[in-house]
């Protein structure tokens, strides 16, 4: 009798070292090389690098000046983000071929519900193979992938062999594969939780089944316990979802040296509400409250908000919003800005609302100027059109680039 339901194949799909990986695609020249994708200097962090790097024990998300100090003779690039979100719709698409069950995770991963596709893990490793082979085809990139019946298991396993790994991971291999591993590998244990475990001697995944319930309960809670019992055993049984809707689009920068210039101030304003309306229009979406957040040379967090009449897509409303968040609700105490951000949520896909009678001239025109922007950008690169006011921004004085920090995600 067959069973009542096929078995489960999750499959986790990880880019290697995605941001550096791109940048040696497109350069050839740097493949071999140590390579960080980051900004330089005491606020600078590594938002992801080279496995030549890791090497010398570079990781994503490290200060940049612990990288310099452990691999000097690194090469060191900002970073093109609008490439590389480029490059991760264009696999996004590869995965939607291959199952409509696709939850993107970040720009570099995602997981991948295989049930009723593959017949089992090996039908699994098999589509996994196949998908590897075609974005190495299409992109020429690598990309490591775990295959396992739910998500936990699947994204351990992509993360066993890399790079280029393709790892098959199940149940009856836990005890080998799984529990050496370190217990942070389990999600729910962070430092601190981590530093509780050790106490009592838990140090490995397989600990966790180790030592009685009640024990652990007393270090943990009871809660925590029988979730980190059921991920060491191998048990996860969290869907894949496709639908999963993004809640905001932001954009901030950490900066090497605090911005003072008002009107240096009010042109990254501008950078941030580009790029956050950009990515609306790409996404087919507007929104409806703008989010500004400032940190100061003191450290000083400011995050405000003001939602709109109505929603929008446009630079020059985000520009307005953000304006004036700054001016009346945050006071900078003679402080220069050492981080500024700008984003939008009460997200809604464009043209659901309802029609205004009278649409503002103004807006309609800024409307069609943005629309045929994104059709040149599209097909010419970002840097294709570009307003003027950024252009002199981002050639900065002595044709040097504008002191950012730190502007990309860490990716793996």
């Amino acid at each position: 009798m067959k069973p009542a339901h096929p078995p489960r194949v999750i499959l986790h799909l990880d880019m290697d070292a995605f941001y550096a990986a791109v940048e040696i695609r497109e350069d050839p020249t740097l493949a071999g090389k140590p390579l960080i994708i980051g900004h330089r200097g005491r606020r600078g962090v590594v938002s992801t690098c080279s496995y030549e790097a890791r090497k010398f024990g570079v990781r994503s998300a490290m200060p940049s000046v612990t990288a310099e100090r452990l691999c000097p003779e690194a090469l060191w690039l900002p970073g093109r983000m609008d490439l590389y979100a480029q490059v991760s719709r264009e696999i996004r698409r590869t995965l939607d071929d291959v199952t409509p069950v696709v939850e993107p995770i970040s720009i570099d991963e995602a997981f991948l519900d295989l049930t009723g596709i593959a017949a089992d893990l090996e039908g699994g490793r098999k589509v996994a193979r196949d998908l590897k082979a075609r974005i190495r085809a299409d992109q020429r990139l690598t990309a490591s992938v775990g295959v396992a019946p739910n998500k936990f298991l699947a994204k351990v396993a992509s993360d066993l062999e890399k790079p280029d790994g393709l790892v098959v991971l199940p149940l009856e291999e836990v005890p080998a594969r799984l529990h050496p591993l370190p217990v942070e590998r389990l999600w729910g244990v962070g430092p601190k939780t981590a530093a509780r475990l050790r106490t009592a001697s838990i140090r490995s995944i397989g600990d966790i089944l180790k030592i009685p319930r009640r024990r652990l309960e007393a270090f943990v809670g009871g809660s925590l316990a029988a979730h980190l019992c059921a991920l060491a055993r191998g048990e996860d049984d969290r869907s894949v979802e496709p639908d999963r809707e993004a809640k905001s689009i932001s954009e901030e920068r950490t900066y090497s040296t605090d911005l003072t210039d008002p009107d240096e101030i009010d042109q990254v304003l501008l950078e941030r509400a580009e790029g956050v309306a950009r990515e609306l229009r790409r996404s087919g979406l507007v929104g409806r409250t703008v989010h500004l957040k400032v940190r100061t040379g003191d450290f000083t967090t400011w995050t405000r908000a003001v939602t709109l009449p109505a929603p929008t897509d446009l630079p020059e409303v985000i520009l307005a919003a953000a304006r004036r968040l700054l001016a009346r609700r945050i006071r900078l105490r003679e402080q220069g800005v050492r981080l500024l951000g700008v984003g939008i949520s009460g997200l809604e896909p464009a043209g659901s609302g309802q029609k205004s009678l009278f649409p503002d001239p103004a807006q309609e025109k800024s409307r069609r100027l943005a629309r045929a922007a994104d059709a040149v950008r599209d097909r010419f690169g970002e840097e294709a059109v570009q307003r003027a006011r950024l252009l002199r921004r981002r050639r900065g004085k002595k044709g040097e680039t504008p002191p950012e920090a730190s502007s990309l995600p860490s990716v793996d």
